[in-house]
Parts: C-alpha cells; sequence; structure tokens
C-alpha cells in the first residue's frame, strides 16, 4: 500500500456517506462531517470470487443483532462490492445525531458473517474538500427521507409528501466513483453555484480539479444551478458520467469537455417525474448493449438502453419532454446497488413489512 501513499495510523472518521473501491484492496470512504475524503486499506483476504449470486435474508435484523442495537438505530448509507473477492462493503451510521457511531461493516459472500472494518490502526491516507460548504453555511439540501424523518409538505397538486431539509455540508459528497487513477466526488461545495463536481488524483497529494454544474430541470422547467447530483456512474469509458438529481432529470456530462474552475453545462437526456428522488445508479451490459439501471423512490426499479441517452437531444423544454425510452421492472423497494459482477447486480430491498434484505439480480432477465 505503500504505492498509494498509505500510512497505518487512525483516520479519525467522524461520519460515513458514499463509499467506492479503488485499486487493489483501497475503499474511499466519504466523511461529511469533517469535509474529507479517505483511502483505506480493508486488507480483503478472501479468496477470488466467481459469477455466481449472493443474497442475504433480513440484514437489517443482522446488522442489528451484530452492532447490538435495535433496527431503527441503524441507517445504511451506501453501498460496494469488493472487485476481486466480490464481498459486500456497508457504510452505516449506528445511531443518531452527534452521538451516532461511523462504522464500515463486511459481509463476508460464503458464509453471510458480518464483521466491522476497523478503523484504527490502518493503512491509510486522506483529502481534505477544500471547497466544501461550512457548518455555519444557512443553506440547505433538500432530500425525499426514507422514513419518519423531516416535515409534511402539501405540493401544488394537493398531494403530501415528506421532506428533510438538511444543512449543506451533509451534501459535501453525495457520490463517488473511481476510475483511472481518478476518484470523481460530486456534492455541494460553499460556491455560489453550489452543485460541484470534483476530480482527485490518486494517490492524494491536495490537489483537486472541480467544477460546478448547471443542467435544465426539466419538472422544474429551469436552469439549475444548486442542487447538487444525487448519484451518478462512469460512462464512455470515464470520458463521462451520467447523473440523476431530485425530481428527477438524468443528465450526461462530458468530463473531456470540462475545464479547470469553470461552469460545465450537462445534457438532460431524461426526466423520470417530479416528487422523486433517484437512490443509486448502475450500468451493465446486456446482449452486448448496455443499459443503465436507476433505483428511485417513486417507481420501481428503471432501466434504458444507453444506446438511446446516445442519441438524445438535451431536453431544453419545461414540464413536458420526458427524453430517452425507459422500462419500469417490476421490482418495488429497491435502494442501494452494486455491481456484483458481469452476471448479477446486488441490491438492498427492503419488503412490505419493512425488513430489508441483499437481492442479486440476474442482468439477463432485466
Amino acid at each position: 500500500m505503500g504505492d498509494y501513499g498509505l500510512k497505518v495510523g487512525t483516520p479519525g472518521i467522524e461520519s460515513v456517506g458514499a463509499i467506492t473501491f479503488g485499486p487493489d484492496d483501497v475503499l474511499f470512504v466519504a466523511d461529511n462531517k469533517t469535509a474529507t475524503v479517505f483511502a483505506v486499506d480493508v486488507r480483503d483476504d478472501g479468496p477470488e470470487a466467481g459469477g455466481e449470486p449472493f443474497d442475504l435474508d433480513g440484514l437489517d435484523a443482522k446488522l442489528a443483532a451484530f452492532l447490538g442495537c435495535s433496527t431503527a438505530d441503524v441507517a445504511v448509507r451506501d453501498m460496494d462490492v469488493h472487485p476481486r473477492t466480490h464481498n459486500v462493503y456497508l457504510s452505516v451510521m449506528r445511531g443518531a445525531g452527534d452521538a451516532a457511531v461511523p462504522l464500515i461493516v463486511k459481509i463476508d459472500r460464503l458464509d453471510g458473517s458480518l464483521r466491522e472494518v476497523a478503523l484504527d490502526s490502518i493503512p491509510f491516507s486522506r483529502v481534505s474538500i477544500s471547497n466544501a460548504p461550512t457548518a455555519e453555511d444557512d443553506r440547505v439540501d433538500v432530500v425525499l427521507p426514507d422514513g419518519d424523518e423531516g416535515e409534511i409538505l402539501e405540493i401544488p397538486d394537493g398531494r403530501k409528501i415528506r421532506i428533510l431539509r438538511r444543512p449543506a455540508r451533509q451534501a459535501t459528497v453525495t457520490d463517488m466513483a473511481y476510475i483511472d487513477g481518478q476518484l470523481l466526488v460530486a456534492g455541494m461545495s460553499n460556491e455560489e453555484f453550489s452543485s460541484n463536481l470534483r476530480r482527485i488524483a490518486f494517490p492524494f497529494a491536495d490537489e483537486m480539479v472541480d467544477n460546478s454544474l448547471q443542467i435544465f430541470h426539466v419538472s422544474h422547467g429551469k436552469w439549475e444551478t444548486a442542487a447538487p447530483i444525487r448519484t451518478f456512474v462512469p460512462y464512455e469509458g470515464g470520458r463521462s458520467i451520467l447523473a440523476s438529481y431530485t425530481c428527477t432529470p438524468v443528465v450526461h456530462f462530458s468530463l473531456e469537455e470540462m475545464k479547470a474552475g469553470a461552469q460545465a453545462k450537462g445534457r438532460t437526456v431524461a426526466e423520470l417525474g417530479a416528487v422523486n428522488m433517484p437512490i443509486d445508479m448502475v450500468s451493465f451490459t446486456q446482449d452486448g448493449a448496455e443499459h443503465l439501471l436507476i433505483s428511485n423512490t417513486a417507481h420501481g426499479l428503471i432501466k434504458i438502453a444507453c444506446s438511446d441517452i446516445d442519441r438524445q437531444e438535451a431536453l431544453v423544454e419545461p414540464k413536458e419532454p420526458v427524453g430517452v425510452p425507459r422500462e419500469a421492472e417490476d421490482l418495488k423497494g429497491i435502494g442501494r446497488l452494486a455491481n456484483l459482477n458481469g452476471g448479477y447486480v446486488l441490491a438492498i430491498q427492503k419488503d412490505d413489512a419493512g425488513g430489508i434484505h441483499l437481492r442479486s439480480l440476474k442482468t439477463a432477465s432485466l
């Protein structure tokens, strides 16, 4: 791990959110409380995995029993799969408020056992998000929570929805992806146009290239620069990304065309509906063609052919355009997603009774 600039010590992680794997055993962990991204060596010594699926019933109950708390005190913030061993890693907050404890939990794909990844005396490095909102920033990030947090709001069509207003600092990092020596970090900044995408070389050298982002939001009928990307995936071999936002545009950004420090304008290619929030996105190959899967709060799992995205002209008219064709899979309660292997996508799924499970979705059947 010396090749990646990691040194043994205690990172001092105060919160956990987005996670993503980098090279070898490096796991990137976003800590919004300290506006820092950590690279930690998880030292996964499991055997190399094949193409088999992995399912685990009662994930919420197993996590609660393992952590010695109630299921209500367990909040899974993100999920990723180790590229070599296919063991599952979760970023978890146990408890609430200032007393909440950050954890990284590993699930062994061979026997379903849980283990806490040590966050002290481990090889790690860190990089500060230099343009993060401060703790005193009075701006808020509005999300649609999965639970009873927040407040009830009546919208113009008479429906009532629950929203949660979070301090902007908590949206410093909303999602991350690593590709070809570069960590992509989406979230909010301390700038006037706060929607931001950072590109950070790894190993870390405290150098960050960033761009404020502008998109046309079909549901809102206007160009926007404030709301952050909720989730994104690298696209076109890392030359671009596909991203989604609350209320729910899907937007293509060319990384090759981004100039350091400049505002980048996205190409909105789809509108998945208002009063909806994307939860996660993955891409996969089916019959030789690439597709996008988007889990969200309002619909079943949405599937979009990337060939349709490539052909789609930018949506710049309000309200009516929906953009690319899409299929709504008959899969409800899908939350976090991660590529398990070439044949399966791993999903966290909530059942009708509120129980949470890990499910392998066969890509050939989607």
